[in-house]
């Protein structure tokens, strides 16, 4: 059984836990989450932080039938707290998240075979077959759907599956094949190195899918690698040059007759616990680099440094994708390119649309539940 002693200020409360464990609960902290401050249907929270002092004091503390219950000095209030809702919520301590998935990292010598996979049918079906799946395509960042339908749409009906689609200037859904006046690489026969998609936007697209229709012609091989795995390696063999990538941010461009997107972003970003959470490196829509003289230099070897490993039978997996076959992949961590094709040799024809991060963490957390 938890107990609770009063600190003699009153602006903060010990509760001690049965394991022998103690934690120290700050009393604004306590006020401003008091349940009853929250909606009972929506869970947004009512309360008004500037109603009370920041230096508010607890009147009065007890355990009651598991509960805490404080009462306040300065209001005719009463507050109730879950013991359980209590061990979850301990300052410091981030509350638990089943979308919160350990990164593997891989690389070079992963094969097609060893990635996450699973059928279209039992992902629209079954609802722990698509959470089991969403949790190893994040570990991985990368995964495969087969038995997809002969059907244009079907990449996206299993999109949808997980969340709302993010629309670009390519439209909703975008095609991958070879056609006249293109306003991209990609919709050309032409190798495509390693890259994320579109870092010119505000915020990049989060998981890419790309429903393979047919895959016919000669070439056109697909190529994936762990960005995490090549930032990890790059940090502990080269730590200056990550620290330019992970500190100096680099304009980005599309443009074509309709558009002109503009950002700066960094090549390597970090999480507040210094973990790698993110890869924009895009050579053929970066822009033209805006940085001061004095440090160009050592920003290129960084830069060409990156791209070099991105190239590298180290880190770099090669496959092909098959007709009824659909990759997805976090595109703010596994680069993807491919081959270069010829198109009079056969028909390729490659669907993709997006669904960002945040949808994909969101239907995580509520198969969890």
């Amino acid at each position: 059984m938890m107990t609770a002693t009063l600190h003699g200020d009153a602006r903060a409360i010990d509760i001690a836990w049965p394991d022998g464990s103690a934690t120290t609960f700050p009393a604004i902290f306590l006020r401003d989450s008091c349940p009853s401050g929250f909606h009972p249907q929506t869970l947004e929270r009512q309360f008004d932080l500037t109603s009370v002092p920041l230096d508010i004091e607890i009147g009065d503390a007890s355990v009651d039938d598991g509960n805490l219950v404080l009462r306040w000095k300065s209001e005719d209030h009463t507050s109730r707290f879950d013991a359980n809702w209590l061990a979850a919520n301990k300052p410091g301590m981030p509350l638990s998240d089943p979308a919160d998935v350990t990164p593997t990292l891989w690389r070079g010598d992963l094969t097609k075979a060893e990635l996450p996979r699973a059928s279209a049918s039992d992902l629209l079906s079954d609802d722990a077959a698509l959470l089991d799946f969403l949790v190893a395509t994040k570990r991985t960042g990368l995964a495969i759907v087969d038995g997809m339908a002969d059907d244009v749409d079907a990449g996206m009906t299993v999109a949808r599956r997980i969340g709302f689609l993010r629309e670009t200037n390519f439209g909703v859904t975008f095609e991958v094949q070879s056609k006249p006046n293109p306003n991209n690489l990609a919709y050309t026969s032409h190798a495509l190195p390693l890259h994320t998609d579109l870092p010119n936007q505000e915020l990049a697209p989060g998981f890419q899918f790309l429903h393979c229709l047919a895959n016919e012609a000669e070439g056109g091989g697909s190529t994936f690698c762990d960005g995490f795995a090549i930032a990890e390696d790059l940090k502990a063999s080269d730590p200056e040059a990550f620290r330019l990538l992970n500190t100096i941010p680099i304009p980005f461009r599309f443009q074509d007759q309709d558009y002109d997107l503009r950002s700066r972003h960094l090549t390597i970003e970090t999480n507040h616990l210094g973990q790698v959470r993110e890869l924009r490196f895009n050579a053929h829509i970066a822009a033209t680099l805006d940085l001061e003289a004095d440090v160009m230099a050592a920003y290129y070897a960084a830069y060409r440094k990156l791209m070099q490993m991105t190239r590298s039978d180290d880190y770099v997996m090669t496959t092909r994708l098959e007709g009824g076959e659909m990759v997805i992949f976090d595109n703010r961590r596994a680069l993807h390119g491919r081959a270069a094709f010829d198109p009079s040799t056969g028909f390729r024809h490659l669907r993709g649309c997006y669904v960002d991060r945040g949808e994909f963490d969101s239907r995580i957390r509520v198969l969890s539940r």
